[in-house]
């Protein structure tokens, strides 16, 4: 039980990273799209998922979350 419990932490983990991994790269593309309404959603999504990453206690810095 103990040992499903460890895989299911890490997959939410690997989740939580891929999600602030996506916004990032979905940030990217809006500003080098220059398109104000994209910018603006995709860092409302990049705030959203660092702020759920950091209340369950995982460090999303740059390096962090850009590791595959």
């Amino acid at each position: 039980m103990i040992k499903d419990a460890e895989v299911e932490v890490g997959e939410v983990v690997e989740a939580l990273l891929a999600r602030v991994r996506a916004a990032r790269a979905d940030l990217a593309e809006a500003m080098a799209a220059e398109d104000p309404y994209a910018v603006a959603v995709a860092q409302d999504e990049l705030d959203d998922a660092v702020r759920f990453a950091r209340r369950y206690g995982l460090d999303v810095t740059v390096a962090g979350a850009d590791e595959e």
